[in-house]
């Protein structure tokens, strides 16, 4: 009884969990950032602020992925390559 009570617990927590960010970045293709603002760092998880990527604009995803972090190259008014978070792409 207390086996399937555990188990209705954990299939019950599988269900609703949901990660708080999805990897969505496709290495090779140029994204559409969906996020109000997006920063470009100059190094992967939280490195040096280098500038914003703002919804609309675009960021060529080159890889690789460090983390949660992936490599490319911000287009607009940035125009070079960096690091930014990965899953705020459309």
């Amino acid at each position: 009884m207390k086996a399937t009570a555990a188990l209705i617990a954990a299939a019950a927590l599988l269900v609703t969990a949901s990660p708080a960010q999805a990897a969505n970045g496709t290495i090779g293709e140029r994204e559409t950032v969906c996020a109000n603002d997006l920063y470009v760092r100059t190094a992967p998880n939280d490195g040096p602020w280098m500038g914003t990527l703002y919804r609309g604009q675009t960021f060529l995803v080159k890889g690789p992925k460090s983390g949660s972090y992936i490599y490319g190259f911000a287009y607009g008014h940035i125009n070079a390559n960096g690091w930014v978070q990965d899953g705020w792409f459309c």
